[in-house]
């Protein structure tokens, strides 16, 4: 079966759960987070839950067990990213991830480039699956919440989670 097959076969809403972890904004000033929760809602899926959450890699594993609770099937978080000494989102998902998609990191930053030059190797963009979940972490600027949504996430979740869930090792979300 070719890749096209796969995404049409892959069609189907999936329940997203969205975090923003950030240590300075709220729900007003978080675009990036409004972004996402019109873009995942426009394109047919359903907004599990939203939450902003401290940078502190603890809230951020309990938001995850959050998720997993409200029967999400994708997180995706955005901010903490970078390398700044409170950025440490990278840390709290990348050291909960069963399967890492390296090529989501890869294609992310290959993509920033092509926007905004050589600041885009300081991204840690990373994707991948915990617990049966699809979890894509990004930074927490609006332009690369789009991007990642547009170019990487919208095209291939269905797909992703036909994959996740193949064989019976996930409950369809």
């Amino acid at each position: 079966m070719g890749h096209e097959e796969h995404r049409r076969e892959g069609r189907h809403p999936a329940r997203v759960f969205i975090v923003t972890a950030s240590d300075t904004r709220g729900e007003a000033q978080d675009d990036s987070g409004r972004y996402l929760r019109e873009a995942v809602a426009g394109a047919g899926h359903e907004v599990a839950g939203y939450r902003i959450v401290k940078d502190e890699p603890v809230q951020i594993r309990a938001v995850l067990e959050e998720a997993a609770a409200a029967g999400a099937a994708a997180v995706i978080l955005n901010g903490g990213t970078g390398i700044s000494p409170r950025d440490r989102t990278y840390e709290a998902v990348a050291g909960v991830l069963e399967k890492r998609l390296d090529g989501f990191g890869e294609l992310f930053r290959a993509l920033s480039f092509q926007e905004i030059g050589s600041a885009a190797m300081l991204s840690r963009a990373v994707a991948g699956v915990w617990r049966g979940l699809a979890l894509f972490s990004v930074p927490g600027s609006t332009a690369a919440v789009r991007l990642a949504w547009e170019r990487l996430i919208a095209p291939e979740l269905g797909h992703l989670l036909h994959e996740i869930q193949k064989g019976g090792g996930a409950h369809p979300r």
